[in-house]
């Protein structure tokens, strides 16, 4: 897929490209300040574009909502001829007693059997994070494992 990139002198970069099935273009803006933009419009009608201004927390919580789906899909896609191995994405909510703590203090493979094999961060992919990984709010984990051990991970995410 092509993405239009249009420098916007004094305020930023327009990135955007074409759903065709809704005659629709979608993008960002990405202002010099930092800031981000949702940005959506009729194809041959900029003068119709819907603008949304989001903070980076809802930029990043978009952008994992978006990728993480993405990521699992090909890892289902990967392992589908093995039975009993399923991937979940699993999020660290602020409130987790592993929002600021690291992998390894989760101890999650030993307690469940299940692997955190990536984890989505602000729309990028961390994968195969090591045990001194430092969860946040809003990460989303990747998780393999049994059906039972991604629900154990699920709770231990939740508990502690």
């Amino acid at each position: 897929m092509n993405v239009e990139v249009t420098p916007l002198p004094g305020i930023g970069v327009r990135k955007d490209f074409p759903l065709t099935a809704v005659r629709r273009r979608i993008g960002v803006v990405d202002h010099k300040d930092g800031t981000i933009d949702l940005i959506f419009t009729k194809i041959g009608d900029p003068d119709a574009t819907t603008q949304i201004p989001m903070t980076e927390a809802e930029a990043g919580t978009l952008a994992n909502l978006l990728g993480a789906p993405q990521l699992v899909g090909q890892l289902r896609n990967e392992h589908r001829d093995m039975d009993g191995v399923n991937t979940r994405q699993l999020p660290v909510s602020e409130n987790s007693p592993y929002d600021g703590r690291t992998l390894g203090e989760t101890r999650m493979r030993t307690r469940t059997k299940a692997s955190i094999v990536a984890v989505m961060r602000a729309g990028q992919a961390m994968p195969a994070p090591g045990p001194d990984f430092v969860f946040t709010g809003g990460d989303v984990l990747i998780v393999v494992g049994t059906s039972d051990g991604l629900d154990s991970a699920a709770d231990i995410l939740k508990d502690g």
